[in-house]
């Protein structure tokens, strides 16, 4: 008796694994475009991704501190300047963790880089210049810039150029709450709380209870011209 061929039945396998992978991969896009498939670990609300919590936030402080502690060897020489307005925040609370853990009171200082920006002329006729205190010598010292989001690069450049402004010190880090990528310069973090993925457009929003009544990181749609 002859037998039955079996190309159609491999022939149909076929064509459900091609129809379920042009399924699948249609599906998949679909949450690209949703932000919620970029390993942000995060939980969406309506146009709001949110990526770290107020208990995320203070682990990330903690193991920050120590990393700093123990890139250093402890304290000696070391200071702090958190760039306005949350990087402030972010420096002193680096400044309480390294003191619970080590004993010793780092200096800290503000600064206010707007004027260093390279697009400081097209912020507007009256930019808004928030205060700068660093009341302790920069020269020989091991400065640790602090801000919460790094993006271009571009104010990291004009902190540093602030930084010399004001001494030489014997070397100046970066510690940053949110590394988000797409670099202008090239800039990078000694200390990073968290590495997301983003598009472009979106905005990383950094709140933070001393300015904002919430501790949260979310990312958002829109303009990401706040994030440099």
């Amino acid at each position: 008796m002859l037998k039955k061929p079996e190309f159609p039945i491999v022939f149909t396998i076929n064509t459900f694994v091609c129809q379920f992978k042009y399924i699948h991969g249609i599906e998949k896009n679909r949450q690209r475009q949703e932000n919620v498939c970029f390993n942000r670990m995060g939980k969406k609300m309506g146009n709001h991704l949110t990526i770290l919590d107020a208990g995320d936030i203070d682990r990330i402080i903690t193991r920050m501190a120590y990393e700093i502690l123990e890139t250093h060897k402890g304290t000696e020489n070391l200071a702090l300047l958190g760039i306005q307005t949350r990087g402030v925040f972010l420096a002193k609370r680096i400044q309480a963790a390294i003191l619970k853990a080590e004993g010793s009171k780092v200096p800290t200082g503000d600064m206010d880089i707007t004027l260093y920006r390279d697009d400081w002329t097209m912020i507007g006729a009256n930019p808004v210049v928030k205060a700068t205190d660093i009341p302790f010598s920069i020269d020989r010292k091991k400065i640790v810039i602090v801000d919460d989001v790094l993006f271009t690069g571009r104010t990291i450049r004009s902190a540093m150029d602030a930084v010399i402004d004001f001494g030489r010190p014997d070397r100046i880090e970066l510690a940053v709450l949110v590394d988000r990528g797409f670099r202008e310069l090239p800039i990078q973090a000694d200390y990073v709380g968290k590495f997301v993925k983003t598009n472009r457009p979106e905005r990383v929003n950094v709140l933070l209870v001393e300015n904002d009544a919430a501790d949260l990181v979310v990312i958002e749609q829109g303009e990401s011209h706040g994030n440099r």
